[in-house]
């Protein structure tokens, strides 16, 4: 089915893609048309809203547009690439327990059980508080270690159930191998529910992100929309009445996990035919 025909078939997922398209361009192009450096304290404190600073700026003089535009990038970033790390990981965790079962299983299901009873904020804040120096990808790692367990469980028994289908008696008839039916027949069956998941996925990272950023623990280096709310809190923007300095991030990220949200219900509308009936 092409993207235009699942476009018309639900009004969520129109709604969710366009929306986070505007934020992709929103950060890609904006960096490019916009190069104001968001780290460098080059104007006057606290400046409103205007047509030279459209977000005004921060105590320290920085621009808040700019922060807005890298902070939106990089939170995205952080979100797809770690969704992809949780998928990766579900995938090869969950499909190869799933599909040849026994001790295989048995282990990489306990692995999957361990990590769902982490408590994960826990986890996530002592760990990353035992870094000096946090960079993106340690982020990146941090939280997608944490995310695969539900994902493999999920992805099990979706293979439990495809592994009895016919397509799969036909394919080990032809002498295929067991490892390429998993890869080659049974995941591509599986492919609408991982994007579900994936969207599901990167709004579950940007908001542990936001997070952890929010109480000092996120990235140390970089401009991310959780960074820019810690700078709000720190330096008590709400005490100085300068909204556009933390409203803008907070309905940045709101939009963002909207979008994601609205995507994910789009999709099962589409593809769960008990969604459609309802």
């Amino acid at each position: 089915m092409r993207f235009r025909d699942l476009i018309r078939r639900s009004p969520k997922l129109l709604a969710g893609t366009s929306i986070l398209t505007f934020f992709v361009f929103f950060a890609v192009l904006g960096s490019t048309l916009y190069t104001v450096d968001p780290t460098k304290p080059e104007f006057e404190s606290l400046e409103t809203p205007s047509f030279d600073h459209p977000l005004g700026t921060d105590i320290l003089g920085r621009d808040l547009f700019a922060q807005l535009i890298h902070g939106t990038g990089y939170s995205l970033k952080i979100g797809i690439i770690a969704a992809l790390i949780t998928i990766a990981v579900g995938v090869g965790v969950g499909g190869v327990g799933g599909y040849f079962g026994g001790m295989i299983d048995e282990i990489l299901n306990l692995a999957s059980n361990v990590v769902l009873t982490i408590p994960t904020i826990a986890f996530l804040i002592v760990i990353a508080a035992y870094f000096r120096v946090r960079s993106e990808w340690i982020i990146i790692l941090l939280i997608s270690s944490t995310s695969w367990g539900g994902m493999a469980r999920s992805i099990r028994s979706q293979v439990l159930s495809l592994k009895t289908r016919e397509f799969v008696d036909l394919a080990k008839l032809s002498g295929i191998s067991r490892a390429r039916i998993l890869f080659f027949e049974v995941l591509p069956n599986m492919l609408s529910y991982l994007v579900m998941y994936l969207a599901l996925s990167v709004a579950g990272a940007i908001g542990s992100e936001a997070g952890l950023s929010a109480i000092g623990l996120g990235p140390t280096a970089i401009v991310s929309l959780g960074m820019l709310l810690r700078w709000a809190i720190v330096w008590e923007a709400v005490r100085y009445g300068a909204w556009w300095w933390f409203f803008p991030v907070g309905l940045t990220i709101t939009l963002i996990t909207l979008s994601l949200l609205l995507i994910n219900d789009g999709l099962d509308q589409i593809y769960n035919p008990r969604a459609r009936r309802g």
